[in-house]
């Protein structure tokens, strides 16, 4: 926001409207690095959040196929828009994901997962020229525009699930499984594995999630004394 009102103030200046530059006069606000909690979900949670999937629709089948992406491998909302055929390996059970920086990860396809990307494919995807795996029901028939389908997706699913997180985004679920993982006793080098991380500091946010292991390297409260 502050970043917002330099740019406005300065535009304001440039055209005349101001006399004075006044992004000057905007406070700086501080932006502490790893300052907040990772929003998510609880396992419990996340497994209301399929179930509330009415699979007997093609829509609820395919969105399901689409949930289990971003639970169960923690994929990003563009990583499953940009999701092709190819990228998918049935014999070797592997899945191509095509990640930040045009990078390229082979990760397991869990069975639960293949099987609800078996059952959108073979009985709602519909037949078009794109060779992208998840299509828009309604013509005309191509691939999701961005992530921002995905983002709707999630959020009709919290509201069927009656979830009510401060987060809504697909984002929401890759952050559930991180904090699954070093609840089960994953470290945070496998935990950055599985998310595909480049930088194992980008993983340290989700330490501060693991209450029982905070509490175990936490200083007592000093009592008594005078101040």
């Amino acid at each position: 926001m502050t970043t917002a009102f330099r740019s406005f103030f300065r535009f304001l200046f440039q055209r005349g409207e101001l006399p004075t530059d006044l992004a000057a006069s905007v406070p700086t606000v501080a932006d502490w690095r790893l300052s907040t909690v990772p929003k998510y979900l609880t396992s419990e949670e996340v497994e209301r959040l399929l179930r509330a999937c009415n699979r007997r629709t093609a829509t609820g089948r395919r969105d399901y196929a689409i949930l289990l992406l971003l639970t169960r491998l923690g994929l990003r909302a563009g990583e499953v828009v940009a999701l092709l055929l190819d990228d998918i390996n049935w014999r070797a059970g592997e899945i191509i994901i095509r990640g930040k920086g045009l990078f390229h990860d082979r990760m397991p396809l869990p069975p639960d997962v293949g099987d609800a990307l078996t059952s959108y494919l073979r009985r709602d995807r519909p037949i078009c020229p794109t060779r992208r795996v998840f299509i828009r029901r309604k013509a005309a028939h191509r691939g999701f525009a961005g992530s921002a389908a995905l983002t709707s997706i999630v959020r009709r699913a919290l509201g069927r699930a009656d979830l009510h997180p401060m987060l809504k985004g697909a984002h929401l679920l890759r952050h559930s499984l991180a904090t699954s993982m070093l609840r089960s006793g994953a470290t945070m080098g496998e935990i950055g594995e599985v998310l595909r991380h480049r930088i194992p500091n980008t993983t340290e946010i989700y330490a501060k999630v693991d209450f029982d292991r905070l509490r175990s390297v936490a200083h007592p409260w000093p009592m008594g004394g005078g101040q």
